[in-house]
């Protein structure tokens, strides 16, 4: 098995566990006497560093910061409202882009920033000015909209994933 194939697998695998998100967020919210699973706190405690490595590991492959894994795992796992789930998202990344920053900085691997500065200063004044209209947005959009939204945004990940 080349490493195209096993490209080719993780892709499909990480495309069939966002389409399970999504199908998971979207019976939560059509069915909201299951807010969280309601396991005991230990159980839960478990479940969490579990996900959590799991996203960890799934982020690093990737290349990315794991939110499209965290908020639906933090809304499932936990029964934590959407909007909240969005602030652990960051305050849970924030670490782990650090720890991803200093690893990919020490093997050279941002080199490629330099090549790409112009896209990345584009990306970098586009995030913080959604993020800016977001943080404003965030008390007027309700959940019957936000959550429908994140599942389609996984199923559409799920559909680039399953292509590539």
């Amino acid at each position: 098995m080349g490493y195209s194939d096993a490209g080719r697998r993780l892709h499909k695998v990480l495309a069939f566990l966002l389409v399970l998100m999504a199908a998971a967020l979207v019976w939560t919210h059509v069915t909201p006497a299951s807010q969280s699973l309601d396991l005991p706190a230990p159980v839960l405690a478990v479940a969490g560093i579990v996900a959590g490595f799991a996203i960890g590991v799934v982020a690093a492959v990737m290349g990315v910061a794991g939110g499209e894994l965290l908020i639906p795992t933090i809304v499932l796992l936990y029964g934590i409202d959407i909007k909240i789930a969005g602030s652990l998202s960051l305050a849970v990344s924030l670490p782990t882009m650090l720890v991803a920053f200093a690893r990919y900085s020490r093997d050279q691997a941002f080199t490629v920033l330099r090549g790409n500065s112009s896209f990345m200063i584009a990306m970098t004044a586009g995030t913080i000015a959604g993020t800016l209209a977001g943080a404003l947005l965030l008390g007027v959009i309700s959940n019957l909209i936000l959550i429908p939204t994140l599942a389609l945004l996984l199923l559409l990940s799920a559909i680039r994933l399953w292509r590539h």
